[in-house]
């Protein structure tokens, strides 16, 4: 099937695009939302202009669709971007990187489904431990870009997810319910490296903006570089 990939720069995103293609799909496009709301209810915010260099290292043109934000008005917009390239393009469907949010998958496959496209999650309902260790073995790198869910602090902004992070995800979600894939929002991640990019992305330059009255923060990327992966 000839499908866009919904993409925020994230692991889940990223991943499922990933899985689909070795299912033997064709992913000719790649579509981003804009959001200008730093809180969109739909789309992940933090470093998503990023997803144009991604975009250079999977050999594939990307589609940035700009949205305010506003709560359901901002799947319209998402809508009006899949029908343009569901005549532009031939697509047929489109992937997310749905995992266990019931808001998310309802409400683009209510928007799939008024396009006349397919809606495919393949993550959907995954076990989340297996889920991400599945991504480490998978060779994804994976950073945490923003975090937005005590006990999670300033110190996990940056961290690269391997196993020793997924065990200590595992803990605090049985201590605290954080959700181990961050479906709640307590977190966002950028892919570094995968099996589809041709080479890696290295981060030379970041920020780190705390707020510590809500406990939350984001890693501002500000200067990365390709490294070819023949010197990892």
């Amino acid at each position: 099937m000839k499908l866009a990939a919904l993409l925020s720069g994230g692991k889940d995103s990223m991943y499922a695009m990933y899985q689909l293609r070795k299912q033997g799909h064709e992913i000719v496009q790649i579509v981003s939302m804009l959001s200008e709301n730093p809180e969109s209810y739909m789309f992940h915010v933090p470093n998503v202009h990023l997803v144009a260099e991604q975009a250079k290292l999977l050999g594939l043109p990307v589609t940035f669709a700009g949205t305010k934000g506003e709560k359901e008005l901002e799947l319209e917009d998402l809508k009006n971007a899949l029908l343009r390239l569901k005549n532009e393009k031939g697509i047929e469907g489109v992937v997310t990187g749905a995992v266990a949010s019931r808001y998310q998958k309802q409400r683009i496959d209510k928007l799939c489904k008024e396009a006349g496209l397919e809606s495919l999650a393949p993550l959907w309902f995954q076990a989340p431990k297996e889920l991400l260790i599945n991504m480490i073995k998978d060779g994804f790198e994976i950073m945490i870009v923003a975090v937005g869910a005590p006990p999670l602090d300033e110190s996990w902004l940056g961290r690269i997810v391997d196993y020793k992070c997924v065990g200590e995800l595992v803990e605090l979600n049985m201590q605290y319910g954080i959700h181990v894939t961050f479906e709640g929002g307590e977190a966002e991640s950028f892919v570094l490296n995968c099996p589809m990019f041709s080479k890696r992305i290295i981060v030379e330059d970041s920020e780190k903006k705390w707020d510590q009255k809500t406990r939350s923060g984001v890693l501002l990327i500000k200067k990365i570089r390709f490294e070819d992966k023949s010197q990892l």
